[in-house]
């Protein structure tokens, strides 16, 4: 079972969107299924093997979730901080603006979807595998 402390600290190596496939890879080994982050104030809720649940407290003050969500802006957002031209939390609130809810990361599919405020999921993007 993974423990809160080994997901901070696999988290903390994280800089830059470019860095996110070799965090998930670890979190993965850890034995966590997918968790899901909640924009509006950055908690998590980690799901592992036999019903594991931990729940993370909130890591930043509320941000406003647009009510009307943008696939496109959605998209840009996530191309730069993949390359690694924004930190965490502006990309947190430029996916709050673009009308993005809550992430969830399945390490078992490799994949991030993100989801509006009425659950319609607006991107879907495959997640590298580290060789």
């Amino acid at each position: 079972m993974f423990t809160e402390q080994q997901l901070k600290a696999a988290h903390g190596k994280v800089k830059t969107g470019a860095d996110f496939p070799q965090y998930i890879n670890e979190i993965k080994q850890l034995g966590l299924l997918r968790y899901e982050f909640w924009v509006d104030n950055g908690r998590i809720i980690y799901y592992g093997e036999n019903d594991h649940v931990i729940n993370s407290e909130p890591k930043y003050p509320l941000l406003d979730i647009a009510k009307d969500s943008s696939p496109e802006q959605l998209k840009h957002t996530i191309t730069i901080h993949q390359q690694g031209q924004t930190d965490f939390i502006t990309f947190c609130n430029q996916a709050a603006e673009a009308g993005v809810e809550k992430w969830v990361i399945d390490t078992q599919k490799m994949l991030c979807s993100y989801y509006d405020l009425a659950g319609h999921k607006l991107v879907a993007e495959p997640i590298p595998q580290i060789a």
